[in-house]
């Protein structure tokens, strides 16, 4: 159920910098609307969230944290851009 949540977790943090005209919903951006670089930098920022949230959840429910390699993190990196697709999608290729 853990993991689940965390794949959910992730597809709306991946999408949420797309959706928003300021910096993390917070801080207005004086150029409208958002450049392409601060969502990447919103998105990574989320990325690492997420990374920490997850090794939280690891420690909870299992007890101890699997070491990782580079492979690893290379898959997840992946899988976040995958998953904030849509919003990209929506925010770029569909002006009206």
């Amino acid at each position: 159920m853990t993991h689940l949540i965390l794949l959910m977790l992730g597809l709306v943090l991946a999408n949420s910098p797309w959706f928003s005209p300021r910096l993390f919903f917070i801080i207005p951006i004086k150029k409208q609307p958002k450049h392409i670089g601060w969502c990447l930098i919103e998105l990574s920022t989320l990325y690492f969230l997420l990374g920490g949230i997850a090794r939280y959840a690891e420690v909870m429910t299992m007890g101890q944290v699997a070491p990782q390699k580079w492979e690893f993190y290379a898959t997840t990196v992946c899988l976040f851009l995958v998953f904030s697709f849509p919003g990209f999608v929506y925010r770029f290729l569909w002006q009206d």
